[in-house]
């Protein structure tokens, strides 16, 4: 069992701040100032027939154990195909006031495969413009899995989306996980070879999960020094 794959491709934006930029500053000009352009241009392309996003949402990182913010967030857009590598990354020439205030950032490229299928309720503005909006009251983990140097990406894959994540899913369910997803790394040369994203009701639920998560292999293929685990309990909506 691989789950149910989504259609198309995933491309993961990872968003950090500038060193003298605040965390709300740049949330602010990403949900006001970038949102709204980047979701004008996804129907602009869509209606002249050129390659565009069918879904985008963004998740706003909590900051870790020490206070930081590794990641501040993560712009997840669906596309029919992986985007080309931009000749120099987003954000070099700033086109907005977000990315005079983010690093330059990237697309990820990735395929989806949902373990566990509910989701969220998405619930459009009614005294503003409908998206973006915002949602929260969710408790979600992120794994960000690096895999150990030398092994081989595929046979790390299979063994994620066929053994792992099939008895992962078992456990998430019995806890109330409300969404289970795995996405895999198209690149294998990319940062990380996967990230997990764990949506959940509450912090218990996943401290009840880690009492009872499968043992396994898995340990044996990620690179815990490279890997992330990041918490977050709100999202960006600007197409749902």
């Amino acid at each position: 069992m691989s789950g149910i794959q989504t259609p198309g491709v995933k491309a993961i934006f990872l968003i950090k701040r500038r060193p003298a930029v605040s965390r709300e500053e740049l949330i602010a000009h990403w949900f006001s100032n970038h949102m709204p352009a980047v979701i004008a241009a996804q129907h602009k392309w869509r209606e002249t027939g050129r390659a565009h996003a069918s879904r985008y949402i963004a998740t706003l990182y909590d900051a870790d154990s020490s206070g930081d913010h590794v990641w501040d967030g993560a712009a997840q857009l669906w596309f029919e195909q992986a985007p080309p590598a931009p000749d120099v990354p987003h954000g070099t020439v700033p086109a907005d006031s977000f990315q005079e205030r983010a690093e330059t950032y990237v697309p990820w490229s990735t395929k989806e495969h949902v373990f566990v299928g509910g989701d969220l309720a998405v619930e459009p503005l009614t005294l503003n413009a409908p998206f973006p909006t915002t949602r929260s009251g969710f408790f979600r983990v992120s794994m960000m899995a690096a895999i150990t140097p030398g092994a081989d990406s595929g046979a790390f894959h299979d063994y994620w989306l066929n053994v792992h994540a099939p008895a992962a899913a078992q456990v998430l369910e019995g806890v109330g996980a409300i969404r289970y997803s795995v996405s895999t790394s198209l690149d294998p040369a990319a940062q990380f070879a996967g990230m997990a994203e764990l949506t959940l009701p509450n912090a218990d639920a996943w401290k009840r999960y880690q009492q009872n998560r499968p043992t396994d292999d898995m340990d044996q293929w990620v690179d815990a020094d490279g890997s992330l685990v990041l918490h977050s309990s709100t999202d960006m909506i600007g197409i749902p």
